[in-house]
């Protein structure tokens, strides 16, 4: 930004504080309502241009959160969201005619708390009379390829109910406003319509659909959110014609350079005529791309409105001068509006609409742009995110179930909800954000942590401490620490390191018993482990795999892996194990090397599942159900693309970005080196690929599934080539192209090579072209075997060819792709490159037909437990011998008294409003899946949670701010079959070539790319011209199925009074209840 642009930035600031006293003082109340009834009315027989004024904050991008939110480093960004909503509020006060939309509540809600009382009810009573309006509502407009649905739910929620709390019924969202996000899952727009949304509206869709949707006016349709739920999961959506900026020439923001409207009747440089002869024509151009007499143009961008007074004083000449012209016979009426004014004109419409049953990924802005980078991009703050996902519903579970509950748990609880909501951001989560501001939402995460850790410090001390008779250190504060050990991913936990008597308590955050394989860092391979009755188990001590312990700045003395089975750990509930350190007279001695095998095939497993390695030590074969198949896996990495991104041919691989070069793909090893180790427990494989990439494959006693724990970094880089590195599955299964990946961890979507449902695709870019987000699951299948993995965190991943499946675990890029970051992803830690570990967890066996559950239905229970598993708190245990622990304390505890069938995850338990409960149970199965498990389930509410005085429930939309009977939503009519895809062609001659418009942010005023594309590489050249109806894609949605209304697979029959309190769930269904406790 100039100076001179500066100067008059600081100028409007400190304008607006010196009116805004005598504002308020004037504030005229206007008897209007908000919502729909707030809309300013259109003109029949007219082209409707609805005039949406609107801001982009992202809540972290280029700057921190507070960087943004204050204004703060304006030499990386001109941005300060504090002076966005204090200038906006001033303009709105004055002009009654005015609106404008706000959307991200994170940022809001920060504004909200420093405002006075007279300026918050100014503020209500715009939000009252509809001038204001909140669209979408979540704390920070998400991301919806690596987000997991858990997540999504919980940060709407959260923002949501801080607008119902604030503002009431006015403050609710009706219109999802997904504007930014690189990509659209179906199962966000399910989530949507299972909020009571009526519609939503988005801004990036691939360059080639995006051609075709205009060409045949399909730009807004009917999404079918769901192949399991019906018509509940249906969304009507819309794709903006022009990203979410303004017209080109037209951004009046202090931010732009575009010439304002110059009026003044004798000045020598008015341009009235022109500028309305301009933008008039670019709304009949843009009309005619759509189905009715409305249009909607976006007039913002990103952190626009910091002056907004300029902005809208250009806004009120362009109507002004636009509408005079309707006395001339000019037809085109331009007003004020919001999207869900826009979106009431598209229902009153009273039209047919397209449909449209898969997804919008993968994302490309250009032939050689594909945006499949960011599914792997900062590996470790995804998992990072993921872990914080999981101690949340821990935080919030033992907050609910805290016998007493000190007036610090909210504020606790309310920091780790608003710090997740933020790593939901589409800047956050994706690893597209500058490496400094990574590091931000990473402290935050920790500072959460640490919230929440007090908290469940202190209530797990509450229902361990039942009493102080036997407590040593009666002046302690508390007894046990129950501390969280940060670093376990890499074998690490001072807790269990330094001291010789310790206790693990495993806390289940799930509604179901389990049993789970535990593994400790510990010093000395000789442990004793007790439970709760005082049984003493069996253990395995397992050595530390060299690679893990050679990581550099690991500060740890543990050797090895205490492993042991805990069974039976309660639902909702705990299981603590006292752990002895024994002397040398009683040691049993470490699990041993097995020699490998030089001639024959090594195998690990068990009865389930058994894998083979060859002699070079790769896997080779894996024996599942009665099937022997040949399956390897290996460790390849990509070449970054390098170019200097003028040209579409020479873009660069980066964070948003993945383009391998030419596609080269180079192999991590030819040879293995391995170590086996087998015991009762646990059997394992120690492989190192290289000095980069190692990995332990361990096949558990009792599991039907192997494990694969990957360990890759640094990546060398001295060779001045950016490497992104997958791990690849290969089968002999016959797949024919087809795969399937989870959509935000819940129903799969089916895939196919070189392959989009909607449109006949062209593909640049073979490999990057091809790559999906993948939440949880990919898997395979042909008509005998099946193959799946189950990851640990968001990674990118496809079936390239028949049989195999890939995944992306890390990258580290030396060139930016110039999409806005401004760095490469090289991401470091001291000094050297980041070192990433995860998991993954290998299905195999029969595709149909297997004894008891099906595969299918085993990879969700499972995908289940490894999200939830038990989380792991560690207490000191020097002060008490075994015996003084198992007589003194409570070393168990369930907070639920009714198991729930197995097909049912109470998907949440929280602390909502005073003596109220915030509760979700969600159906894991989709239809199909399992014979017995994918059928509804009945269970009986008050049973489940008996350990809670219930006096009475009521159902809410999903996100558990609206009542469900009370929720009406609009409903839109599908085009006839017959007629979908020849009603709306357009018949004109294509140009020779187009200009794409950019992605590039930030998003002010328009941009195109410099670079022509020769008109016939758009999808949409067939198009132009009518053809014949296509009966395969109107058959596309043969497979989708409303709600199941098959017999119960599970019900329980409950006291004649609590008959109200049984509820009934179908596949795949979520139900949301606010329960309503007793006073104390």
């Amino acid at each position: 930004m100039s100076a001179k642009t500066s100067v008059w930035l600081a100028f409007f600031c400190a304008l607006c504080c010196l009116i805004h006293d005598a504002d308020l003082r004037s504030i005229q109340q206007k008897a209007s309502q908000c919502g729909y009834q707030s809309c300013h009315p259109t003109k029949p027989n007219m082209l409707n241009v609805h005039l949406v004024a609107h801001t982009h904050d992202d809540v972290g991008w280029l700057k921190t959160v507070d960087q943004y939110y204050y204004g703060s480093e304006t030499r990386i960004q001109k941005a300060g969201v504090q002076y966005i909503i204090d200038s906006v509020v001033e303009a709105l006060l004055r002009d009654p005619e005015k609106r404008f939309i706000y959307v991200e509540s994170a940022f809001f809600f920060k504004w909200w708390k420093e405002q006075t009382t007279k300026v918050q009810d100014a503020v209500k009573m715009l939000v009252e009379q509809g001038r204001l309006e909140f669209i979408g509502g979540a704390w920070s407009m998400n991301d919806e390829a690596t987000t997991h649905y858990q997540s999504v739910i919980d940060q709407f929620s959260w923002g949501l109910r801080l607008l119902n709390d604030t503002f009431g019924e006015c403050g609710r969202p009706r219109v999802g406003w997904q504007i930014d996000p690189f990509g659209h899952s179906r199962e966000m727009a399910s989530m949507f319509a299972q909020m009571g949304f009526d519609g939503m509206f988005f801004g990036r869709l691939d360059y080639q659909d995006k051609d075709e949707r205009l060409m045949t006016k399909n730009a807004e349709m009917i999404w079918h959110g769901s192949a399991n739920l019906g018509e509940e999961a249906d969304l009507f959506s819309g794709a903006l014609y022009n990203n979410y900026q303004a017209p080109d020439g037209f951004c009046f923001d202090v931010l732009c350079s575009d010439a304002p409207i110059i009026d003044g009747k004798h000045s020598p440089d008015n341009n009235v005529k022109e500028r309305i002869d301009t933008f008039l024509d670019f709304a009949k151009t843009q009309s005619q791309y759509y189905r009715t007499n409305n249009i909607i143009i976006t007039m913002g961008g990103d952190f626009t409105y910091q002056a907004a007074q300029v902005y809208y004083k250009n806004l009120d000449k362009l109507i002004r001068y636009a509408n005079e012209r309707q006395a001339n016979g000019s037809n085109i009426n331009l007003l004020y509006s919001t999207p869900s004014c826009y979106l009431k004109s598209l229902h009153d419409a009273g039209i047919t609409w397209p449909t449209k049953s898969d997804d919008f990924f993968p994302y490309a802005s250009d032939p050689h742009a594909y945006w499949t980078g960011y599914f792997t991009s900062r590996p470790t703050l995804k998992r990072f995110e993921r872990d914080g996902n999981h101690f949340l519903q821990v935080c919030k579970q033992l907050s609910a179930l805290a016998p007493n509950k000190p007036e610090e748990f909210a504020p606790h609880l309310t920091f780790m909800r608003e710090t997740l909501g933020i790593m939901q951001h589409h800047d956050a989560i994706t690893g597209t954000e500058k490496e400094a501001v990574a590091l931000d939402y990473a402290k935050r995460m920790s500072v959460a942590f640490r919230a929440c850790g007090a908290t469940t410090r202190n209530v797990l001390n509450q229902l361990t401490v039942q009493s102080k008779e036997n407590v040593k250190d009666k002046a302690a504060k508390y007894v046990f620490e129950f501390k969280t050990c940060a670093l376990l991913n890499i074998t690490s936990c001072p807790v269990s390191e330094v001291n010789d008597r310790f206790a693990l308590t495993l806390y289940n955050p799930l509604a179901h018993t389990i049993s789970e394989y535990v593994r400790i860092p510990v010093s000395d391979p000789n442990y004793k482990i007790i439970d709760n009755k005082g049984v003493t188990l069996e253990t395995q001590a397992v050595p530390i795999p060299t690679p893990v312990i050679n990581i550099k700045h690991r500060n740890s003395t543990a050797k090895y892996e205490l492993v042991f089975l805990a069974t039976n750990i309660p639902p909702l509930g705990y299981r603590t194990y006292y752990i002895e350190k024994l002397d040398n007279t009683e040691a049993t001695g470490k699990t041993r090397a097995s020699p490998k095998s030089t001639t024959s095939v090594t195998v690990i497993g068990n009865s389930h599942i058994k894998l083979g390695f060859d002699t070079n030590g790769f896997l080779s074969e894996v024996t599942a159900d009665g099937l022997t198949r040949l399956v390897s896996q290996e460790f390849l990495f990509y070449e970054g693309a390098v170019g200097n991104n003028a040209e579409f041919l020479n873009r660069s691989s980066g964070a948003y970005i993945f383009r391998p070069n030419e596609n080269k793909i180079h192999f991590s090893a030819d040879q293995v080196e391995i170590e086996v180790y087998k015991g009762d427990l646990v059997q394992e494989v120690h492989q190192k690929f290289n000095d980069w990439i190692s990995q332990v494959v361990r096949v558990y006693n009792k599991d039907s599934f192997a494990e694969f724990e990957w360990l890759v970094g640094p990546i060398p880089i001295d060779d001045g080539i950016g490497k992104e590195v997958i791990t690849r599955f290969n089968s002999d299964i016959e797949s024919d192209g087809i795969f399937r990946t989870d959509s935000n961890g819940r129903e799969m979507i089916k895939r196919k090579l070189n392959h989009r449902d909607t449109w006949s695709v062209r593909i640049n870019e073979e490999v990057a072209g091809n790559y999906y987000p993948i939440t949880t699951k990919i898997d395979l299948e042909d008509d005998t075997a099946r193959m799946a993995i189950l990851t640990d965190r968001a990674q990118g991943g496809s079936s390239l060819k028949d049989g195999s499946l890939e995944l992306m675990v890390h990258r580290r890029l030396l060139r930016d792709d110039a999409f806005g970051v401004g760095e490469a992803l090289n991401e470091t830690e001291f000094g050297d490159g980041l070192i990433a570990r995860g998991k993954h967890h290998l299905f195999f066996g029969r595709s149909t037909d297997r004894e008891g559950v099906s595969l299918k239905a085993l990879e969700r229970l499972t995908q289940l437990e490894k999200l939830m598993p038990t989380w792991k708190f560690f207490s000191n245990m020097e002060a008490y011998s075994a015996d003084e622990w198992q007589t003194s304390f409570t070393n168990t505890f369930t907070g639920i008294s009714l198991v729930l069938p197995k097909p049912v995850n109470l998907l949440t338990l929280e602390p909502w409003h005073e003596n109220q409960l915030l509760v979700r149970f969600e159906h894991i199965m989709e239809n199909g899946e399992d014979a017995s498990y994918s059928k509804p389930v009945q269970f009986n509410v008050k049973n489940v949670l008996s350990a809670f005085d219930i006096e009475g429930i009521r159902e809410t939309t999903l996100d558990g701010n609206a009542w469900l009977d009370e929720t009406r939503r609009f409903q839109f009519a599908p085009d006839p079959e017959e007629a979908a895809f020849n009603t709306y062609g357009t018949f004109e001659e294509p140009a020779k070539s187009v200009h794409l418009l950019s992605p590039e942010k930030p998003m002010l005023g328009v941009k195109y790319a410099e670079e022509a594309l020769p008109a016939g590489q758009l999808g949409a050249q067939s198009n132009r011209i009518k053809r014949e109806t296509n009966s395969e894609q109107i058959n596309k949605d043969e497979g989708r199925s409303s709600k199941s209304s098959d017999g119960a697979y599970n019900s329980f029959k409950a006291d004649s009074d609590s008959q109200d309190y049984i509820i009934e769930l179908s596949p795949m269904e979520i139900r949301t209840f606010i329960v309503y406790l007793k006073t104390a």
